[in-house]
């Protein structure tokens, strides 16, 4: 990964949830993927994540506000 860029900084996930007054937490229980608390704080502060991972991530804030948001709404990468 050497060509790639690893940091993107703060992501929109991290607006939306701050805005809907949603911790990491409320993601991780709302998942039924196995998502970790760690992957959520990776994806809030822009460290690159696999699209599996963002996917997982999309699927429980979708299960736990009951929003359609896409991918593109919560990673600018």
């Amino acid at each position: 990964m050497t060509d790639k860029q690893l940091e993107y900084g703060v992501q929109p996930l991290d607006k939306i949830l701050e805005e809907l007054g949603l911790k990491n937490h409320d993601l991780v229980a709302a998942s039924t993927d196995g998502l970790t608390h760690k992957q959520v704080q990776k994806g809030r502060k822009g460290r690159r994540l696999t699209r599996n991972i963002q996917d997982k991530i999309v699927t429980a804030i979708c299960t736990a506000t009951n929003n359609g948001y896409t991918r593109s709404d919560l990673f600018t990468y």
